[in-house]
């Protein structure tokens, strides 16, 4: 309710209170798997380089070679992936629902979202996903399944042209991820004004309403988000559909 002449100006707490974004297993399935990931890269990079002969930092530590670091990196991320969609088959389904939901406004969402970032006003949207967040979704899931596929090929095959044709697109992806780990790290530390505030969601798993309005106006009621933490408050509950109608 919004307060009147005669009302009380509400607390802090009040005007913007906290909004659960994600539950702690989805937290720690994102943490395992940037921890993983950032080994990956750490090792790929450096043996990219030409440094396969001269141990990393990292490899000093484990006191294994950075190629076999960088193999057992890669088969954990096997792991997690069957993990998730094993045991966290109900968190994974709500994943591919709510990042492939399309409609209409994500096109302006789309042409609003350098102003958004600067500023902090974006389009409203629909779902647990913003648009953006939807498509960054489908280049990580791409990008990481291309190397998962193609690094498998390659520790059961021994040279020839498919050896070569797999390592080609083996850096390729390479290449995406790390452009894609780079642009998430920067929307993430709040550098852009539109996106302070972003990272308590993987952290704590908790946002405040100011936040969740701004972000993903349709969660930004208090509570727990259903579905295991990525399930989206109900888009056609008059509060909801208010801020998502809303003009700009």
């Amino acid at each position: 309710m919004a307060a009147t002449g005669t009302d009380p100006a509400p607390s802090d707490a009040a005007a913007s209170p906290t909004v659960v974004r994600n539950t702690r297993p989805t937290r720690w399935f994102h943490a395992a798997t940037f921890v993983v990931t950032s080994v990956l890269l750490a090792t790929g990079w450096w043996l990219r380089a030409g440094n396969e002969g001269r141990p990393s930092a990292l490899a000093d530590v484990l006191g294994t070679p950075d190629t076999e670091v960088h193999r057992w990196a890669g088969w954990v991320l096997v792991a997690l992936a069957a993990l998730g969609v094993t045991l966290g088959v109900r968190a994974a389904w709500t994943f591919v629902r709510e990042t492939a939901r399309v409609h209409r406004g994500d096109g302006r969402w789309f042409l609003r979202w350098p102003v958004g970032a600067l500023t902090g006003r974006f389009r409203p949207h629909r779902g647990h996903f913003d648009p953006g967040q939807r498509l960054a979704n489908v280049a990580f899931v791409v990008t990481l399944a291309t190397l998962g596929v193609t690094g498998v090929a390659m520790t059961t095959l021994t040279g020839g042209p498919t050896f070569a044709t797999m390592l080609r697109v083996h850096r390729a992806a390479t290449y995406v991820l790390t452009a894609l780990v780079v642009g998430h790290l920067l929307l993430v530390s709040g550098i852009l004004p539109g996106y302070r505030g972003a990272w308590r969601a993987m952290v704590s798993g908790r946002v405040d309403g100011a936040t969740a309005r701004r972000l993903w106006p349709g969660e930004s009621s208090p509570g727990s988000p259903p579905d295991g933490g990525h399930g989206p408050a109900d888009p056609g509950s008059p509060d909801n559909r208010e801020r998502l109608e809303a003009p700009d």
